[in-house]
């Protein structure tokens, strides 16, 4: 059906929106994303923003017709409708009919009453024509329809409802993307928004770090942290890229547990760390030594503390302090026995004029010496020599007392002289006497005498 407005014409409203509306469809790939038709993407905005048609197409409207851009497309109107607003002209009554005189009715003519002329075009009711998505309003003007308040849009369930002027438009919210008409959630942690641990969620991501590592004001990045402000060693303490680690002082080493310090027993290590005893101190140890013994300055070895020398020893001053290892023994003035009578300190002597002393030796001389404990064997450790020679005569050496234990035995080096051997280790602390004798013989005269040597031998409680 056709009708006339003022002297244009008009199909039906069917028609007239097929005719006039024309979507234009236009997916435009931006940056990942698919926007809606007659929406582009804007990669800077990063969001779809609606496509001009009136000025990308040379001739979207054809005629006398006049592009109106909207939302998601675009509208052809009349020029003359759209430049001026249409006013209703009211239509003219007909003109009374009267009867003709002469024809004859004997009742008055009452007019009849005029007939309600239904116009061939819609009725208008408002100053203003307004165009394709606004509504008259009281005062003439043409107002805005919000179709996503109406519910009068057609936007998918999964989208999102955006009234724009004149019209609407179907969006994804934030953190979804257009594909196939459905809004689906963004995958984020595809494409490296995390620094190190990402977690999708719907419409949205969620960053985290890993331990050793805290995330950053803008959520994404993260920073190492400095573990060791919190002093989480026992000693020492190194940041490293995510994690510290712990050292120790000398003397002390890691725990199990990876920050405490336990101290090394290096006493432990070996026995011949000290030479007597390791004491194990924190993070150290000590070297201690017997009574009778400093520690040297080495640390370690032990040496003799001379009594005899430092004066601190018990001896009376008739008797001589005689100094061994470890220790000091005070001996007495010599006394001779009958018949032997002192020559010296420390020799005695029997006159070949006496008879007593025909079979006993002509002279005994005492020597004294020290031994270290367990001694390594063989050792020379005393030498004998005949300080007067005869002609014709030969000396014979010989113990003749004292090694019962058979730890000794001489070895002559020469005529006139012989070495004591030390054969057998000693453990001290001990006192060995012996009685090393010297025999001479003489066949031209017919002479033999013996010499003695009693040598007491200090043997000391340690090996040092």
């Amino acid at each position: 059906m056709l009708f006339e407005i003022r002297g244009f014409r008009f199909c039906s409203c069917a028609r007239m929106l097929a005719a006039l509306v024309f979507i234009l469809l236009c997916i435009q790939p931006g940056h990942g994303q698919t926007c809606t038709e007659g929406f582009a993407y804007d990669r800077r905005a990063r969001q779809c923003r609606d496509v001009d048609e009136c000025r990308m197409l040379p001739d979207a409207c054809r005629g006398d017709m006049h592009c109106v851009n909207q939302n998601g497309g675009y509208l052809c109107i009349p020029r003359s409708l759209y430049n001026q607003p249409y006013r209703p002209e009211t239509p003219a009554l007909p003109e009374p009919v009267y009867p003709d005189p002469s024809v004859g009715f004997s009742e008055t003519f009452v007019p009849a009453a005029p007939r309600s002329v239904e116009p061939s075009y819609p009725r208008v009711r408002t100053t203003a024509q307004c165009i394709l998505g606004y509504a008259p309003a009281e005062d003439g003007t043409c107002n805005d329809i919000d179709e996503c308040e109406t519910n009068s849009h057609h936007c998918n369930p999964t989208q999102v409802c955006i009234n724009t002027a004149g019209g609407y438009t179907c969006s994804c919210t934030e953190g979804y993307w257009l594909i196939g008409g459905q809004c689906q959630d963004i995958d984020e942690c595809r494409y490296g928004y995390c620094q190190q641990l990402c977690a999708n969620i719907p419409g949205s991501y969620s960053c985290s770090c890993n331990p050793g590592f805290i995330l950053n004001p803008d959520s994404r990045t993260c920073q190492d942290v400095d573990e060791c402000e919190d002093e989480p060693c026992t000693h020492g303490c190194f940041n490293t890229y995510g994690s510290f680690m712990c050292n120790c002082d000398e003397g002390f080493e890691l725990a199990s547990d990876g920050t405490s310090c336990i101290d090394l027993d290096e006493c432990s290590f070996s026995e011949f760390l000290c030479q007597h005893r390791c004491v194990n101190t924190p993070g150290s140890f000590s070297c201690i030594c017997p009574p009778g013994y400093y520690v040297y300055e080495d640390g370690r070895s032990c040496e003799d503390i001379n009594e005899c020398d430092t004066g601190n020893n018990t001896c009376t001053t008739a008797q001589v302090c005689f100094n061994f290892q470890g220790g000091y023994t005070c001996l007495d003035p010599l006394q001779c026995h009958a018949p032997y009578i002192d020559v010296s300190d420390n020799q005695c002597m029997c006159s070949a004029e006496n008879p007593a002393c025909r079979d006993k030796p002509f002279t005994i001389l005492y020597r004294h010496m020290d031994l270290s404990s367990g001694r390594t064997v063989p050792a020379d450790i005393f030498q004998m020599q005949a300080t007067t020679r005869y002609p014709g005569a030969f000396y014979i050496f010989q113990i003749k007392s004292g090694n019962e234990g058979r730890e000794f035995y001489m070895r002559q080096t020469s005529n006139v002289s012989a070495t004591l051997v030390l054969s057998r280790p000693i453990k001290g602390p001990r006192e060995v006497v012996l009685d090393l004798e010297m025999v001479t013989v003489n066949n031209v005269i017919n002479f033999r005498g013996s010499s003695i040597i009693r040598l007491m031998i200090f043997v000391s409680e340690h090996p040092f």
